[in-house]
């Protein structure tokens, strides 16, 4: 599956993702780019996106994407908080369809 990491979560991060082709926002160079931009740019390299942002579901029409969306509801962007939904963010991500948000809950 082909994940792309919102810039909100850190570039280390897509390390935990194993068994998946992992791309982040930063690491494509798209810092910075407003999230409309953004899902259009998506289209063309991710099966997956995931995010931080809890508003993205009311900015987004999610249901036009030809990708999914897992939005992650952690305390904070720090490693510690993220790491014990990686099993979550997995489970998510197989379960990923096109058009539809999940969200993972800490």
């Amino acid at each position: 599956m082909r994940i792309l990491l919102d810039e909100n979560i850190p570039v280390d991060f897509a390390a935990e993702l194993q068994g998946h082709d992992v791309s982040t926002v930063v690491g494509l160079g798209w810092s910075g780019v407003l999230n409309g931009e953004l899902m259009r740019w998506a289209r063309e390299c991710c099966d997956v996106f995931v995010t931080l942002d809890r508003n993205i579901e009311f900015q987004q029409n999610i249901s036009a994407l030809p990708f999914g969306v897992i939005v992650v509801r952690a305390m904070s962007n720090r490693m510690i908080h993220l790491r014990p939904l990686v099993a979550a963010i997995l489970l998510a991500v197989s379960a990923a369809k096109p058009g539809q948000l999940q969200k993972v809950d800490s």
